[in-house]
């Protein structure tokens, strides 16, 4: 049976689609927070999301965001923000599909089954675990010897992208573009600084990495 989460404030609204989607053979559990949202999906076999943008205590793409750092699973936008700019900014985000409210079950309920077509349910894990160090990529941290390690915003975007294609080759370019932008695709030197600050922060010993490997002239590549 396809399992929904939902994440949306509004109690009732919330209440009224686990009882529509039970009805119509989904299971489905809520959030009524960004955090908690995330935490589910984290700890239970989600099929597909259903998420509200205008959140409590974050933004809904900052929920995308956190999902998409570890999930391909389908997420479903349901927002009363109509404009443009919005959708754009959730879809880049990694949103599936985006519904404005107010919205009718049977569009919700298509809507569904179109994700459930498009994109079978993938099991990843959330969080990567190496011989030095746990890479929680829900939760967007890093644990070593049970104490959180500090990462700036670029940093952790490095270590995300590497972590989320372990064993494979990063190109620089790759790097350089999804994390500072397409104006920076040759500026080199910005991966050296920041990769060996990362092995610093990481690694048992920087000048022998096990897991933040250099591939001289063509990227980077993350082993557990």
């Amino acid at each position: 049976m396809t399992l929904v989460l939902i994440i949306e404030d509004e109690a009732q609204l919330a209440r009224a689609m686990q009882i529509n989607l039970r009805a119509h053979g989904y299971q489905a559990i809520t959030a009524g927070l960004g955090a908690d949202g995330l935490k589910l999906a984290a700890q239970h076999p989600v099929d597909i999301v259903v998420l509200d943008l205008g959140l409590p205590d974050m933004d809904g793409v900052e929920v995308i965001r956190g999902i998409r750092g570890w999930s391909s699973v389908p997420v479903i936008v349901l927002s009363a923000r109509h404009a443009s700019e919005d959708k754009v900014e959730a879809l880049d985000a990694g949103a599936d599909d985006y519904v404005t409210k107010p919205f009718g079950l049977d569009e919700l309920l298509a809507r569904l089954r179109a994700a459930s077509r498009r994109s079978p349910a993938q099991r990843e894990a959330p969080t990567v675990e190496t011989a030095d160090f746990v890479v929680d990529l829900a939760a967007r941290k890093v644990v070593r010897d049970g104490h959180e390690i500090r990462l700036t915003p670029t940093e952790w975007n490095i270590l995300e992208l590497l972590v989320r294609n372990q064993g494979k080759l990063v190109s620089q370019q790759q790097l350089l573009t999804q994390v500072w932008g397409q104006a920076y695709a040759k500026e080199t030197q910005y991966l050296r600084v920041y990769l060996a600050q990362l092995r610093r922060k990481l690694e048992q010993d920087p000048a022998r990495p096990r897991h933040l490997h250099t591939e001289a002239g063509m990227g980077y590549r993350f082993d557990p």
